[in-house]
């Protein structure tokens, strides 16, 4: 047995002892007294946490989710040994509100993807569907002309066949119809999250109680926290078990309200990048669908100036937040284990820890905007 000595754990007090075996396994995490001088490589502080996942990523190095093609594949497994490189375990990839061959073609595509994983790439989890079933008046960069009213004829269309290989579908919970999809979602075990909706506190307390289980983007395409109006972000609040995921580029969310909403609910805030398919290319003009996205310093925009996204890595925006807030330990927290809180795995980190090879986690080390992460074994 290999031991690390005084490591800490993101979202767990204090320091921690962790164990190797001789397969490169954590076999053993163990917490340090205070007074503790046990024996081991002396990580003197720094973090060790899972790698990163990301639930809501639109695509990268050119490809668009919504438009995969078989012939996409290679570039598809590209973009997943990126994603590694990066730091990033898994990802639910996100499709955008899209046609219903589009959508269904992707679906396949991600099945095929899934299929023929390899070590060294991304996993691919459940899609994320971003829609169709969203407010007109708040569908931001989502196209009007695919947009559709909640049924369970319209849910049917899109995912029969595909049931199992969705993970999560953000829908506007006040639209009529909606109840009945939530409802159907939460029996095929589908995590129902609420965006690019005008709920009231009301609405959105009522979605909570029915099963709503997260809020996508918060701030975003959204009513915001009004002192007389306090929307959704306030009814997931005042509820306690409702995740919000936050773009921490410092453009879709301020730095002071972002840093905010994670005071105010650190374990609920976790990170999502956003990022569209741009990921991983040069900033300039690309290609969106039939849409040209002008792309500056890792934003992403319609050329009306609709902000639509970013191209910034998951893990940068844990730096980020973390130079904002000073809060190196909830920040990575956020993009690193909270996100498998959300799909149901262990509630701690040295539960998630525990089993998983020390060269598939990520050491961090430094505070602020110095905070720098690398692999650990």
């Amino acid at each position: 047995m290999h031991w690390l000595s005084c490591v800490r754990l993101p979202s767990e007090p204090g320091l921690w002892r962790i164990g190797v075996n001789n397969h490169g396994l954590i076999s053993a995490v163990h917490p340090l007294p205070d007074d503790s001088s046990a024996a081991g490589d002396p990580w003197a502080g720094d973090w060790l946490s899972p790698m990163g996942v990301d639930l809501q990523i639109n695509g990268g190095l050119g490809l668009a989710f919504p438009e995969l093609t078989p012939a996409d594949l290679p570039k598809l497994q590209e973009l997943l040994e990126l994603l590694w490189r990066d730091g990033v375990e898994a990802i639910a990839p996100t499709l955008v509100t899209c046609g219903v061959e589009e959508l269904r073609m992707a679906l396949e595509v991600l099945r095929q993807a899934r299929a023929q994983h390899q070590p060294g790439r991304c996993v691919l989890l459940g899609a994320h569907l971003e829609g169709p079933f969203l407010a007109e008046a708040r569908r931001g960069a989502h196209p009007r002309q695919h947009l559709a009213a909640p049924s369970l004829e319209g849910l049917s269309e899109r995912i029969a066949g595909f049931e199992r290989e969705i993970a999560l579908v953000t829908l506007a919970p006040e639209l009529p119809g909606a109840g009945d999809v939530i409802e159907a979602l939460q029996q095929l075990g589908i995590l129902v999250s609420l965006g690019h909706s005008d709920a009231t506190e009301a609405q959105a307390s009522a979605a909570f109680t029915q099963g709503v289980g997260m809020i996508t983007h918060a701030f975003n395409a959204m009513p915001g926290l009004h002192h007389r109006a306090p929307g959704p972000i306030a009814a997931a609040a005042l509820r306690g078990d409702v995740a919000l995921g936050l773009i921490a580029d410092g453009v879709h969310v301020a730095p002071s309200m972002a840093v905010l909403l994670q005071r105010l609910m650190p374990e609920q805030v976790l990170l999502v990048s956003d990022a569209l398919a741009p990921y991983g290319l040069a900033d300039g003009v690309h290609r969106w669908d039939q849409r040209s996205l002008i792309v500056e310093q890792g934003s992403c925009r319609l050329e009306d100036g609709t902000l639509a996204g970013v191209t910034l890595p998951l893990l940068e925006a844990v730096r980020r937040l973390a130079s904002w807030s000073g809060e190196a330990d909830q920040a990575i927290a956020a993009a690193t284990v909270l996100p498998r809180r959300v799909l149901g795995a262990a509630t701690t980190t040295s539960a998630l820890l525990r089993g998983r090879p020390l060269a598939h986690c990520l050491r961090w080390s430094g505070q602020g905007d110095q905070l720098r992460w690398g692999w650990a074994g």
